[in-house]
């Protein structure tokens, strides 16, 4: 059995090992989502490793059964060189015993464990609808709230935008399953953010929370539930003793659902950009075909493949100038001459900003953009080329609508000719038009 000194020591060298590992972490640039968040986990696993090493010190120098004491009195007593030699006497006795026995120095832990890498572990973390930690999957409990009674039923991505608005319930319904739904939904979105931001402290939020709750709920501020800030208020509103002990077991209960609904809007306050991401992914995924679908699917998996063999050695692009086909920067002319700085934004596709003008001028007839007009009820024509403003496309609309153009949208009667210069003429009424002049 190894000395209690010697114990000591190779904590101490073990809490300084992992110190400079997390360093050798952090000095590292993650390229993606997952390497950040592998790295964030790698750390939260040194941190934790610290956490109990130091925890194990704190007992050893505390001595409370006095052996350190003791062991350091017979190494400084009088009879010291009897000590050493006892103790050097019980080791080579040990060898002996033990001659082929393989002993892995602390510092080849920390060799290996800085060429592994975490990626692997990580994927089984998530599931496929997480996305590595990007996305929530509330499928499981979106079915789980649709079946409640007396629930105003809602689809996934109305849910997703709405599943925290508690005060839409009636306070008559907020009981046996809906407590039940209530408590699965806490524990996923605790169990999402463990997951997703392992280096952050769960308990500072939930007692952040708690106390803000406390103070609503003393000053019956709380929404959806009354309460009674004094002793004094509630007995003169409830005279029995019966109906008293009745009262608090109701007011218990209410106050811990109402804890569980504030504890939840403060996580999804938390999750607000995962949320949000979630959101618009499966508004992306509605708008896309079966075969543009497939084709996603393929692409992520060549991804993968192509992350796991792709070259790990740093590209040096102070200007963040775009990759070209070779995996490098392009250069700084050819970015110049693109206009690859000119931001393009587009209120119809929300807000998003397109990099260059071929960028700009593409993306009308995408899927982000198709999808936008399809929401204004507007269809994708030429006519909207250059429109990215909702105002200007809903003027555009009337207009064309009041003009006999309207027949230019009707796709089952149109025909598609060109004209001696080579434009398009889409629609018979452009072909009359061109015929009489």
């Amino acid at each position: 059995m190894e000395s209690i000194l010697e114990q000591q020591r190779k904590a101490h060298e073990e809490i300084e090992r992992l110190e400079q590992a997390i360093v050798d972490q952090f000095m590292k640039d993650p390229k993606s989502h997952k390497e950040r968040l592998t790295r964030e986990h790698r750390v939260s696993d040194f941190l934790d490793r610290i956490s109990s090493r130091s925890k194990f010190l704190y007992e050893l120098y505390e001595d409370s059964d006095g052996a350190r004491k003791n062991e350091i009195d017979a190494l400084s007593g009088t009879s010291e060189f009897s000590e050493f030699y006892g103790r050097l006497k019980a080791i080579k006795d040990y060898h002996r015993r033990y001659p082929n026995e393989t002993v892995e120095p602390l510092e080849l832990e920390f060799i290996n464990q800085a060429k592994e890498n975490g990626e692997d572990d990580l994927d089984k973390l998530f599931s496929g609808e997480e996305g590595s930690g990007r996305f929530l999957d509330l499928h499981a409990l979106h079915e789980q709230y649709v079946n409640l009674k007396n629930i105003k039923k809602l689809e996934y991505l109305t849910y997703l935008g709405e599943f925290d608005h508690f005060s839409d319930y009636s306070k008559e319904n907020k009981h046996g399953e809906y407590v039940k739904y209530l408590a699965d939904l806490r524990n996923y979105l605790e169990s999402f953010f463990r997951r997703v931001k392992p280096l952050s402290n769960l308990e500072d939020i939930r007692r952040e929370t708690e106390n803000e709750f406390n103070t609503l709920w003393v000053q019956g501020k709380v929404s959806g539930k009354k309460s009674y800030s004094k002793e004094t208020v509630y007995d003169a509103h409830l005279k029995s003793k019966k109906h008293l002990k009745a009262a608090n077991e109701m007011i218990k209960k209410d106050r811990e659902i109402a804890f569980l609904e504030a504890l939840i809007q403060k996580y999804a306050q938390v999750l607000g950009s995962q949320r949000e991401d979630t959101k618009a992914n499966v508004e992306r995924k509605r708008a896309l075909t079966d075969r543009e679908r497939r084709m996603e699917l393929e692409t992520e998996e060549v991804d993968d493949v192509e992350t796991e063999s792709e070259d790990e050695d740093k590209i040096y692009n102070p200007l963040k100038l775009p990759l070209g086909w070779d995996g490098k920067p392009i250069p700084y002319w050819l970015y110049k001459l693109h206009g690859l700085g000119v931001e393009y934004p587009c209120e119809i596709c929300g807000n998003y900003v397109y990099m260059g003008r071929k960028a700009f001028d593409r993306h009308f007839q995408e899927w982000r953009h198709a999808h936008g007009m399809r929401c204004l009820g507007i269809p994708n024509t030429r006519h909207f080329h250059e429109i990215t403003l909702i105002e200007d496309a809903y003027a555009l609309w009337e207009k064309l609508k009041s003009t006999s153009k309207t027949d230019d949208f009707k796709a089952d009667t149109m025909e598609e000719f060109e004209d001696v210069e080579g434009n398009p003429i889409r629609s018979s009424y452009d072909q009359q038009k061109i015929l009489t002049n």
